[in-house]
């Protein structure tokens, strides 16, 4: 499975700039509002050393990570909802997304205007979210009689719906900005989401000021950007990156922090194969089964599902070789009710 995340948020907050940094895709920053009118797509992928470990040690021919998609949308302003810029356009875009990143500006800048005059990350976190929840009460007032019509003829699952749609309505009017999913409707203020600071690069290592803005977001999970420090290491290598990053006391850049909160409030995890042929990650939620994560590779692994052959990453690596993580009792045959944990090292048999 491949992880789709919408990038949001008010115009000349940073998003195409980061979005450029993350997929090296060449997407257009500008700035003036709506530089991104067609959704910038950009597939990269998910950062995961243990891939350079475990090709070395199998030599493999190559390295297959598990990837993420990044969908950059076109920026917000109050009235969104009501088809103020581009409106709908932009919300129509997030619903095909399972996790939004909301970026937001907190950063000064004299150069780089602001659509409400100034950045106030609060006051800008509130218009995104409020217009988001505009778009579903009016998707809700539409969509309800319907499936109470449904309802009305005995359909349990229309019952249901009709049950989680009225709730979630009456949440929206009262005021609540995430409410609980809706079976069947893709409701943008039900979806998953956090929150990625755009900071000066000055302040992006300041554990004050990331406490502050943290605050304005709790429960949710939140990073912390400077999208000038990503623009600048987007051509660089890995090394380059690390010392550029430990200038400005920094210990991990955004795409790593990114997909590591993105996963986490997802509830994904990887597994890992390995061989000649190829090393690669498999993204999976966490609690998936041997016989599902099979099915990741492909449907025909999970129906003809015999047994997994699993050792931990940590346990070859500290060993060194398949064969000695078997002298030493670490290599388990699993069945259809082994639940995979994240650095499992998984051959799986089968038969169709």
């Amino acid at each position: 499975m491949s992880l789709k995340i919408g990038i949001v948020g008010l115009a000349n907050v940073g998003k195409s700039t980061l979005f450029n940094a993350l997929t090296n895709a060449g997407a257009l920053a500008a700035n003036y509002p709506f530089a991104t009118i067609e959704p910038n797509t950009g597939i990269v992928g998910v950062p995961d050393e243990r891939l350079d470990v475990l090709a070395k040690m199998f030599e493999s021919d190559k390295k297959v990570p598990a990837t993420v998609e990044f969908v950059d949308i076109a920026g917000l302003i109050a009235g969104a909802s009501k088809g103020e810029g581009l409106g709908n356009k932009f919300l129509a875009n997030i619903r095909e997304c399972a996790v939004i990143c909301h970026v937001v500006r907190a950063f000064e800048d004299a150069n780089i205007t602001h659509v409400a005059g100034a950045p106030d990350p609060k006051r800008d976190i509130e218009t995104v979210e409020t217009e988001l929840a505009l778009a579903d009460i009016e998707t809700l007032e539409k969509t309800i009689p319907k499936i109470q019509k449904e309802a009305r003829g005995g359909d349990k699952d229309a019952v249901k719906r009709a049950e989680q749609a009225a709730k979630a309505l009456e949440d929206l009017k009262a005021g609540k900005t995430h409410i609980e999913p809706v079976d069947g409707l893709d409701l943008l203020s039900g979806k998953p989401v956090f929150y990625m600071f755009n900071m000066a690069e000055t302040e992006v290592a300041d554990e004050a000021k990331r406490a502050e803005l943290a605050a304005l977001v709790a429960p949710e999970k939140c990073v912390f950007v400077s999208a000038k420090i990503e623009a600048e290491m987007a051509d660089m290598d890995a090394a380059d990156k690390r010392e550029f990053l430990e200038s400005y006391g920094i210990k991990e850049d955004g795409l790593s922090q990114l997909v590591r909160v993105a996963y986490d409030t997802l509830g994904l995890q990887s597994y890992l194969t390995a061989g000649k042929k190829e090393t690669r990650a498999w993204t999976i939620p966490k609690g998936a089964t041997a016989p599902e994560a099979a099915g990741v590779i492909h449907t025909d692994f999970q129906r003809g599902f015999i047994a997994a052959t699993v050792c931990s990453y940590d346990d070859l690596v500290r060993l060194g070789s398949e064969k000695a993580v078997k002298e030493a009792g670490l290599m388990r045959t699993e069945g259809k009710d082994y639940v995979m944990r994240d650095g499992d090292v998984v051959e799986f048999k089968f038969n169709v």
